[in-house]
Order: C-alpha cells, then sequence, then structure tokens
C-alpha cells in the first residue's frame, strides 16, 4: 500500500499518465497543506496560493531530477538563489513551507500513500494544537513610550512607579522631539498584571505633566527563525 507507484513502471522513463496520477495529487495535497496553514491564522493569498503549489513545483523537479547526479546539483545552485530574493518569514509560515515540500517530496518519489497519511497525521496534529492555543501564554509584556519636558531628568524618574507595576523594565532609548523641548523615553516593559495597565498609565500621565504616553504590544521577532 505505501509502495512507490513509480517502481511498477516497466520503463526507466516516466510516462505522462503516472505524472499526471502524481502531479493531481500533489495539488490536492497541496490544497489541504494550504488549508491546514490558514486555520485560525492570519494569511496572505499570495502565500496560500503558492503554498497549495509549492507540493506540485517539488513533486516535478524530483520526478526531473531523480537518478541524475549532474541536474540534482544544478537545481539545488539555483533553489540556493531563492534564499536571496526571500523576505524573512515567522517560524509558522516556514514551518508550513517545510510541510508542503515534505509533501512534494514524497508525491515526487511516486509515494502518494505516504504523502496522503503524513498529509492527515501532520494536518491533524496542526490543527489540533491551534486549536488547544499550545504554547500561547498572556501577553504582558509591552513597549512603552512615554514623552516628558525638557526640564525633567528622566534618569530614575519612573523607578518607584515601575518597581510598584512592572516585573522588570528596560530603557531602549532616548530621541528628542519638538525641536528639543520633548523628550520621548522607549521602554520595553513586563507589567506584574494585565488588569493594572490603566493604573499604571494614569500614574505616568500624574508624573510626566499629562504628555503622550504610548502602551502596546512587543514588536517581538520570536516567531522568525
Amino acid at each position: 500500500m505505501l509502495d512507490s507507484i513509480i517502481s511498477i513502471i516497466p520503463t526507466t522513463a516516466i510516462s505522462i499518465e503516472y505524472l499526471l496520477i502524481c502531479t493531481l495529487a500533489s495539488i490536492i495535497l497541496g490544497l489541504g497543506c494550504a488549508v491546514i496553514y490558514m486555520y485560525r491564522n492570519t494569511y496572505s493569498k499570495n502565500f496560500v496560493v503558492t503554498l497549495a503549489l509549492l507540493p506540485a513545483m517539488v513533486q516535478l523537479v524530483i520526478m526531473i531530477v531523480n537518478g541524475n547526479v549532474g541536474a540534482g546539483v544544478a537545481v539545488m545552485g539555483a533553489f540556493s538563489l531563492v534564499r536571496f530574493r526571500s523576505i524573512p518569514g515567522s517560524a509558522k509560515e516556514i514551518g508550513s513551507i517545510f510541510f508542503a515540500m515534505a509533501v512534494g517530496l514524497a508525491t515526487g518519489m511516486g509515494y502518494l500513500a505516504i504523502a496522503f497519511v503524513f498529509l492527515i497525521v501532520v494536518g491533524l496534529m496542526t490543527l489540533l494544537l491551534n486549536t488547544i492555543n499550545f504554547g500561547e501564554q498572556e501577553s504582558i509584556e509591552k513597549e512603552l513610550k512615554i514623552t516628558i519636558p525638557e526640564n525633567l531628568d528622566y534618569t530614575g524618574l519612573f523607578d518607584d512607579l515601575f518597581a510598584k507595576y512592572t516585573k522588570g523594565t528596560e530603557l531602549i532609548r532616548v530621541k528628542t522631539t519638538n525641536m528639543g523641548s520633548l523628550y520621548e523615553l522607549y521602554y520595553h516593559i513586563t507589567l506584574k498584571g494585565s488588569e493594572i495597565e490603566k493604573s499604571f498609565l494614569d500614574d505616568l500621565r500624574c508624573r510626566n505633566g499629562n504628555l503622550n504616553i504610548i502602551c502596546g504590544k512587543v514588536r517581538s521577532s520570536r516567531g522568525e527563525l
């Protein structure tokens, strides 16, 4: 059941019939990979379309290269150039690409049953982990921007408030604005709890003369590889 359909071909050349069978299987499995990625994820149309077609493209390359060392080296060099024309992706996006490539490798070698089993097992596991929010933690890390007038010394100005409301604080950078009459302080903070955020901002407003304060999510690169 899990044997390669290519192994039963009587000749060394791959016929159109088997090529079409493998390509059709690759497209169906690629659509499955795309649907699995779209579940509870934000995505772009370009990415999911590429994900759906990737197994068929990998499958064709594997069929062409199979047994030809020279062609394999040439294809490896061509694919290595793609890295320099791509932007960094998140861990989830890269994992989905490898998922689709693994399916394409299986169909390219003719192991259609293995490809379908792999899609079902890994796909169901992916859906399960996304459904139960596996590994998700409460987001209490924040980026904080505080504007203060130039006559205030920002060194230690908010230390007592940080000690009261946060577990950790790091001053990232200081920037002058409004012709040097104002300072913008950028912090990375970890709140002791999400429910104290408003009280924290109210106390900061009393300290900085009710100038602008911005508190938001950390622009983290943890999801990238």
